[in-house]
């Protein structure tokens, strides 16, 4: 559920190559489960939701009815791609983190006047590749370098490309959420940095009716469920590990004095997992705690970006203020 704060300030160390980083993400995912488990209480990284069938999941989640934040920030972006783009300005080049199905930046990349290069980068070399190249596909005049790299290490960004305007940072989906607030001012710290001149353009959820949040992490059609029950079903597969999908349960809450949704899979009984060599045994009820979504107000985020070293521009909502995009300008 947590994310190490020390990549952060590395953005630009080295990189492997993708295949390799590949390769080596089945090793960190085992090495990280296993310490995730060994824990109390337990825990897992949600970024290691993202596998092949995470992704595909996740993109069934954001066009179900009760989960507002995709459909929200998209007809933000729709309304006012025009503004945002004269922020930014011409021959950008746009650095998506944890770029996922690649929706959302066309609405930018089709406001903005001549941008030279777009780098997704995202921690699912398959679904990223797929995404990649339709993109590709469809902007010819534009240089797409997708990037295979779990953006919470240290990983190297591409050298600026020549007569290029600003280079801008792209985070939506309110994905600084799933950050403590010590990790979100660390990432925006370094982002801060690695973005001089530029600027990040930030989604992120705003705090609202218990009720609805509740709504949006427990679906009707218990696609939420199967996506976190995922993470065990990667394990079995990768790991060899024998977890029993059917001996965990789905819970999300809203943890009021966090301002967070809290994402659990739950152990229906006494059980005992195989994985990686050691029996892990679970009591009944006892939780493994997979993702943490914390939520926003625009007042609170705008102090959290001014004391990682950003300005403050513009923020946009829709009518019902359930979501916020900023744009943060990044000192020279």
């Amino acid at each position: 559920m947590r994310f190490s704060s020390a990549p952060f300030n590395a953005f630009e160390a080295a990189v492997q190559d993708p295949k390799e980083q590949e390769e080596g993400e089945g090793g960190s995912f085992g090495r990280e489960l296993l310490a995730g488990l060994r824990s109390k209480p337990r825990s897992i990284s949600p970024k290691f939701f993202y596998d092949a069938a995470g992704s595909r999941l996740f993109d069934a989640i954001c066009e179900l009815p009760e989960y507002y934040p995709t459909r929200t920030e998209l007809s933000i972006l729709a309304r006012h791609a025009g503004e945002i783009a004269q922020q930014i300005g011409p021959d950008a080049e746009i650095i998506e983190f944890g770029a996922g199905s690649l929706r959302k930046v066309r609405l930018l990349l089709d406001a903005l006047k001549t941008p030279r290069r777009f780098v997704p980068i995202d921690i699912s070399g398959e679904h990223l590749a797929q995404a990649a190249d339709t993109l590709r596909a469809d902007y010819a005049g534009l240089d797409v370098q997708p990037l295979v790299a779990d953006y919470t290490r240290a990983f190297s960004l591409p050298a600026k490309a020549g007569g290029s305007g600003m280079r801008v940072g792209f985070f939506p989906g309110s994905t600084l959420g799933n950050f403590s607030p010590a990790e979100a001012l660390s990432f925006l710290q370094s982002a801060a940095q690695v973005l001089r001149g530029g600027g990040l353009l930030l989604g992120v959820d705003l705090v609202k009716d218990p009720a609805r949040l509740h709504a949006a992490y427990n679906d009707a059609q218990g696609i939420t469920a199967r996506f976190n029950l995922n993470l065990l079903a990667r394990a079995n597969a990768e790991l060899g590990a024998d977890f029993d999908l059917a001996g965990f349960a789905h819970t999300a809450f809203y943890n009021a004095p966090m301002q967070r949704i809290e994402m659990h899979l739950v152990s229906r009984a006494a059980q005992t997992v195989n994985l990686l060599g050691e029996r892990l045994h679970f009591a009944e009820a006892e939780t493994i705690h997979t993702e943490n979504s914390h939520k926003f107000t625009i007042e609170g985020l705008r102090t959290l970006a001014a004391r990682a070293g950003f300005g403050i521009g513009p923020v946009w909502t829709d009518p019902e203020r359930l979501f916020s995009v900023h744009w943060l300008p990044a000192a020279q």
